[in-house]
């Protein structure tokens, strides 16, 4: 057991000695409610599910047409099925993400058609969505990077234009804003995450918030085999006919009961990690190698990722690593994974931020004392990397 203890700390933080890019949230209050439920006799999907739907509708999504599933992955297959995505169909995406946002594309046997990014967002750009429509196309896959949310009013306009479905991988996004409003409130869907090391956990689980009241009677059914679990029967589900087949992806009271304790703190987790940011916003506002990405007034990201762009990212690396700060480019693009292969496209925009991109620590674990060594070391590299620079330009005689 001890082994394995060692083989987690090493991974997320040099044998906990480093400060890491990320850690659980787990409030002691949960035990209690938890203990409840694990002896109650009923564990699978009831009334805790029905109540961690209603509170995330109604305290944070603006929109009461919730499902919790068991995880972010199954949320967005959930969501193209309901979209009418199958076999030989496209979907137009973006190659800058977790494989758990595109490897669902190819589930339901559609094609990947990928757009480029602003390199100074990683998110989906607009313009390359547009010119890749075509009578194929079925749906958009947007991803809101790090939290920050993508141009939702250009997007949307695309798809009704086309009469095609706005699918919001949100799952780095619980908690962001845009245009003032909750992310959850503005597509045809919405997908997040709850596993372990986002914001807010229930272990591992998710939800897909949809626009349509219709569209979400029928995810109900379809993330429980089809079956309708509210109509009245005689003998369990036994005689009921089941219409169309669907899947095992509902969440359970254990995972729900989590959330629900979740929920309590999540506010302030979440406004600790958007203060982190302003610090880090203000302290690199002026550094020459160390960028921060370019984000817009007109919304407000939940900063799951503080994400900079860096000169000679190896060094960076090697340089934080030595300053005992953890950091991370956390995603690889997807479109040069083997499995992707037939998808491959040209992705300049793509090309430019994976070539710099780093996440550095930004979560509410975050004390006083690690925030002024993560800017101290970061302003450090870059006044080196300057001075560096300022030699090769000017040698002395």
């Amino acid at each position: 057991m001890r082994s394995v203890d060692k083989s987690v700390k090493e991974l997320l933080s040099g044998e906990g000695k480093n400060i890491p890019l990320f850690k659980v949230f787990m409030p002691e209050s949960i035990l209690e409610p938890l203990g409840k439920v694990l002896m109650s006799g009923y564990i699978g999907e009831g009334p805790r599910v029905e109540e961690f739907e209603h509170q995330l509708g109604e305290l944070w999504f603006d929109n009461n047409n919730v499902l919790a599933v068991n995880n972010g992955t199954a949320a967005l297959q959930l969501a193209l099925r309901l979209a009418g995505v199958g076999h030989n169909d496209e979907v137009i995406s973006t190659a800058m993400t977790c494989s758990a946002t595109n490897e669902p594309i190819m589930a339901m046997g559609a094609k990947i058609i990928w757009a480029d990014i602003d390199p100074w967002t990683a998110n989906i750009d607009p313009e390359d969505v547009a010119r890749k429509i075509t009578p194929k196309t079925k749906a958009i896959m947007c991803v809101h990077w790090g939290g920050y949310p993508c141009d939702l009013d250009e997007l949307n306009a695309i798809a009704a234009k086309h009469k095609i479905k706005l699918i919001e991988d949100a799952c780095h996004s619980f908690g962001s804003t845009y245009q003032g409003k909750p992310i959850g409130s503005h597509s045809d869907f919405a997908c997040f995450s709850f596993q372990a090391i986002k914001h807010m956990t229930t272990i591992d689980g998710g939800a897909l918030v949809c626009k349509s009241e219709a569209d979400c009677e029928k995810g109900r059914l379809l993330r429980w085999y089809g079956i309708d679990r509210k109509s009245k029967r005689k003998d369990l589900r036994c005689e009921a006919d089941i219409i169309e087949y669907g899947y095992k992806f509902h969440m359970n009271d254990v995972t729900a009961t989590i959330g629900l304790e979740q929920l309590k703190y999540v506010a302030d987790t979440i406004k600790k990690h958007q203060a982190n940011a302003t610090i880090y916003n203000e302290a690199f506002s002026d550094l020459k190698t160390v960028r921060p990405l370019r984000y817009k007034d007109n919304r407000r990201s939940a900063y799951w990722l503080y994400t900079m762009r860096v000169k000679d990212r190896c060094k960076f690396m090697e340089h934080m690593k030595k300053m005992g700060i953890t950091v991370s480019q956390v995603h690889a693009r997807n479109d040069m994974h083997t499995m992707f292969k037939d998808f491959r496209a040209e992705l300049p925009g793509v090309d430019e931020f994976i070539s710099e991109q780093i996440s550095i620590p930004v979560g509410w674990w975050l004390t006083d004392e690690d925030l002024t060594t993560i800017v101290n070391a970061v302003v450090e590299y870059d006044h080196s990397c300057c001075a560096t620079i300022q030699e090769i330009s000017n040698p002395s005689s």
